[in-house]
């Protein structure tokens, strides 16, 4: 407001714009043309509570235009970080022309999970820093802000290789999953830690890798119908007063349960279950819930279910997303006795092409009882994916398999394992599937 507002941070004396201008938003965004054209494809606002050494932050009396009706800092604070992402998604958006911006910033206010992906901020090499950021990603997703994470290891101290482990584990399933410390730490890479600790962390990386169309399908529900991404119990079971108080279990959409291990040396830990039946993620073995129980939860392990009736895409492992061709897509489908829905969705994954319906929703519905077991797919949205066939992995089926029809043509190749997994594959654009029994 015609004059400089200046301050130290890392680069030394700078002056701070005005991000509540609309004049400075539009110049703003220009200025990443030139790192765009270079192909940089991911933009970090940092520092922008706004941040500035000595004071902490502005003096209250710095004036702002605030979209023309003029205030003080005091007014300005809050929205001046989302103001400063929301300058470098809109700039972005038009230079990447119909590529998705992502970004990542570290001050934000409502509203600002239309502009970026944010974390929690600096963190500590601890265990009750590793707890701490479980619940603070988990509120802030029932509090509209779901693209968050936290810093895997602490951005400050020595995580050891068991913490650093059990932090890839609980980030494999955070919306933004990130390893990042100060510059003065000793590095702290996925293999950092001896080959012992590279393999599970390897092992929950892939993990994350194999589920990416899930995870991706849960990101839409959360886009067109507004569910949290992460879920705590007392969002799936209100009803169970006790649900208030677990706060280290959490469902990621409403199909896989996440139990992380957050307490030094544990090698088990213990549960609840929401009602309803569940599948353990690693053995398949069926449990109740509205139920507590202590499971095993080695190292190399933590605790996942899989609620019955779901349908969990998967694609293969891969270093970066879109590294291989997609050549079929995995459906992991477990048994019900009642009728459960599934959505899977698929786009191209970074354009505004969606916006034309250039899409897929795919809504799969489960229903089994002890002589039949349906599966039905409806389809929705304009998207080709290159793909033609899903490879089928049936869990739980009760009864003796006779013949599998679908789209009333038999299969004729399948097979069943020695986990009583059943196998064969099918079309992409299945209507219904039947596995009848003997």
């Amino acid at each position: 407001d015609d004059y400089f507002m200046e301050g130290h941070v890392w680069p030394g004396r700078c002056q701070f714009p005005d991000f509540t201008n609309p004049k400075v938003r539009k110049w703003w965004g220009k200025l990443y043309e030139e790192l765009v054209d270079m192909g940089v494809a991911g933009f970090w606002n940092d520092m922008n509570e706004p941040a500035v050494f000595g004071s902490g932050t502005f003096p209250n009396d710095v004036r702002h235009n605030y979209d023309g009706h003029r205030g003080s800092h005091r007014k300005a604070h809050n929205v001046y970080g989302m103001q400063m992402v929301r300058s470098t998604y809109e700039g972005l958006k038009k230079l990447m022309r119909n590529k998705r911006p992502f970004t990542i910033t570290r001050a934000g206010y409502s509203g600002m999970q239309r502009y970026a992906s944010v974390w929690t901020g600096d963190n500590l090499a601890s265990w009750e820093h590793l707890k701490m950021g479980n619940i603070q990603c988990q509120r802030l997703s029932v509090s509209g802000v779901p693209f968050c994470g936290t810093d895997i290891g602490g951005f400050s101290g020595e995580p050891d290789g068991e913490l650093f482990t059990r932090w890839i584990q609980l980030g494999t399933f955070s919306p933004f999953m990130r390893a990042h410390s100060a510059g003065d730490t000793a590095e702290r890479e996925p293999w950092s830690f001896g080959e012992f600790f590279e393999d599970i962390n390897r092992k929950f990386i892939e993990l994350r890798y194999r589920l990416m169309p899930y995870l991706y399908s849960v990101f839409w529900e959360h886009h067109r119908y507004g569910f949290p991404i992460l879920r705590p119990l007392v969002m799936l079971e209100q009803e169970n007063i006790s649900n208030s108080f677990r706060q280290d279990e959490f469902c990621y959409g409403d199909k896989l349960l996440i139990c992380p291990v957050l307490e030094q040396g544990a090698i088990s830990r213990k549960v609840y279950l929401p009602k309803g039946t569940w599948y353990n993620f690693w053995t398949n073995e069926v449990l109740e819930g509205g139920n507590e129980y202590t499971v095993e939860a080695k190292i190399d392990s933590m605790p996942m279910f899989v609620r019955a009736g779901s349908v969990i895409p998967e694609y293969p492992v891969m270093q970066y997303v879109d590294e291989k061709a997609i050549t079929e897509v995995v459906l992991n489908i477990y048994q019900s006795d009642y009728e459960v829905n599934s959505y899977m969705y698929e786009d191209h994954g970074d354009t505004f092409a969606f916006e034309q319906d250039i899409y897929l929703e795919k809504k799969f519905t489960v229903k089994a009882d002890q002589q039949l077991f349906k599966i039905n797919q409806r389809i929705e949205g304009l998207y080709t994916p290159n793909y033609e066939f899903y490879s089928c992995n049936v869990m739980g089926v009760k009864f003796q398999v006779k013949k599998i029809i679908v789209d009333n043509k038999e299969v004729s190749d399948f097979h069943i394992d020695d986990k009583n997994i059943l196998h064969f594959k099918c079309l992409k654009t299945f209507t219904e599937i039947q596995i009848l029994s003997l």
